[in-house]
């Protein structure tokens, strides 16, 4: 992340994404697959570490090796063809889109950091500083019922953060510069799309 200064002079936390270029790897047709969709690549491999199956594919597909590959469903027949490659060109400043990644893995967590429990006091011989209190039940039903928030592995989710603002658009080095935090730690892979629910504006 950094910060950037808008055209009100206001300063604005981003976080910087490197979108791009991504070359289309294989398109699908709903007669000869059921569906329409297109994949993408993105991201250098050394040809050698890719599978013999991925290296025919993009050999197919007359695309260097790439480290990633994704695709995307869409509603009609995709207007790429195999070759062309995807650019941040697409995304233009001011536009809503939707970041999707994986959270930062947080190992085995009690319930104050896991669920922002408060606590009990933290004075000498209380002997309840950070549990859960009572978990369960005694006679019946006799367990813990589902749900139950506990102590347990946190993080390494998939999650969508909806609604980001582009602020601006480095076409030259193909970076998004996209208002606020991401799923993710620094130097992971996330997607972006185009916003699927936007913001009602407010008065």
């Amino acid at each position: 992340m950094t910060q950037v200064f808008d055209g009100e002079n206001r300063l604005v936390p981003v976080t910087v994404i490197e979108a791009g270029p991504c070359p289309v790897t294989q398109i699908k047709s709903l007669e000869k697959d059921g569906y329409n969709a297109v994949q993408i690549g993105f991201g250098k491999q050394k040809e050698h570490r890719l599978s013999g199956a991925a290296r025919g594919h993009l050999k197919k597909a007359g695309v260097e090796a790439v480290s990633q590959l994704q695709e995307f469903r869409t509603p009609d027949a995709p207007e790429v063809a195999v070759g062309d490659v995807l650019t941040v060109e697409r995304f233009e400043e001011g536009q809503k889109i939707d970041i999707i990644g994986t959270t930062k893995g947080r190992g085995f967590q009690g319930v104050v950091k896991r669920y922002n429990f408060g606590g009990g006091p933290a004075s000498h011989g209380s002997m309840f500083h950070r549990r859960g209190g009572s978990y369960g039940f005694c006679q019946w039903p006799g367990h813990v019922i589902k749900g139950k928030k506990m102590p347990g592995h946190m993080g390494d989710v998939n999650r969508t953060v909806q609604n980001l603002k582009i602020v601006k658009i480095d076409a030259e080095k193909n970076l998004i510069l996209v208002k606020g935090s991401i799923p993710g730690a620094r130097g992971c892979y996330v997607t972006v799309r185009t916003a699927i629910k936007k913001k009602r504006a407010t008065a």
